[in-house]
């Protein structure tokens, strides 16, 4: 188990299993915030401190709720606003020790503009011009 927690430490988080990969995304919110972003089924993350502690923003199409922790401000997860089953949880790995980011493939995501991994798009086949 993985336990992790915001600066202040009122809102602590504990990882169902060790991630093998993170998310970093471009999008006009995590550009902002950092990550990278860790995904589990939404309900497997223990919370503790949340929502006593805790306070939230919603944006955009108003489908998920940036947690943060009231008193240090730290971004700790974000959760759907309408949890349907199979419903997943990004956590804020920023909030968890430095060897476990280390550890973690951590794959660049184009939120701002393609929704796609970096890593898939398409690269041109052509070499670069000399001229």
């Amino acid at each position: 188990m993985h336990q992790g927690s915001c600066h202040c430490g009122a809102v602590k988080l504990t990882l169902p299993s060790t991630p093998a990969v993170a998310t970093s995304c471009n999008c006009s919110l995590c550009r902002r915030i950092g990550g990278p972003w860790v995904y589990f089924e939404y309900g497997t993350v223990r919370i503790e401190g949340h929502p006593e502690h805790t306070t939230e923003y919603i944006q955009g199409d108003r489908t998920l709720r940036t947690i943060r922790c009231r008193t240090c401000g730290c971004v700790t997860h974000w959760e759907p606003t309408d949890p349907q089953p199979g419903a997943k949880h990004g956590v804020h790995l920023g909030c968890f020790d430095p060897a476990l980011i280390a550890s973690v493939r951590v794959r660049k995501f184009d939120g701002a503009d393609t929704w796609k991994f970096f890593d898939e798009m398409p690269s041109s086949s052509e070499p670069p011009s000399t001229a």
